[in-house]
């Protein structure tokens, strides 16, 4: 039972439909994905003028890598059939706050790696925008990572 009220809920949803699901051990230390998800920024904002379709999809790994380290430092983990969705869920379920751009963020990467348009391409000031909102999320989640404790 988690130590906090809100979404949890939804985490309980989510864990019964298979789309989260509970972990042990090693894998319960999100510090090793929030490191990644601080390397990943710093690669989006490399790239940000010079392809900005990497730069946007880069941007938002990081925020996902650091809302997947928040579930893993609550004993928690998305499956391939929750993925994505399931992180984005959970996050708006439990924080909000920092946390509502990466629905926003993750859906305009979707339309990126998997276009229905001929030209669905970003410009540098959308991918600064992301690698914004991302840097947003990341720094959210170091702040929060250790007052976390399992589901």
């Amino acid at each position: 039972m988690p130590q906090w009220a809100q979404g949890a809920d939804k985490v309980r949803e989510l864990l019964d439909l298979g789309d989260l699901q509970k972990i042990q051990g090693a894998d319960t230390d999100g510090q090793p994905l929030l490191d990644k998800a601080v390397r990943t920024l710093l690669s989006a904002a490399v790239l940000c003028d010079e392809d900005p379709d990497s730069s946007y999809t880069l941007a938002y790994d990081a925020a996902r890598f650091a809302c997947t380290a928040l579930l893993a430092q609550q004993g928690l983990r998305p499956t391939s059939k929750g993925g994505h969705y399931a992180v984005e869920q959970a996050m708006r379920a439990q924080f909000q706050g920092h946390f509502r751009g990466f629905g926003t963020l993750r859906r305009r990467r979707n339309e990126l790696e998997y276009p229905s348009a001929q030209e669905v391409a970003t410009t540098p000031a959308e991918a600064r925008d992301a690698h914004i909102e991302a840097r947003s999320i990341v720094e959210a989640a170091g702040k929060l990572m250790p007052h976390l404790s399992f589901f």
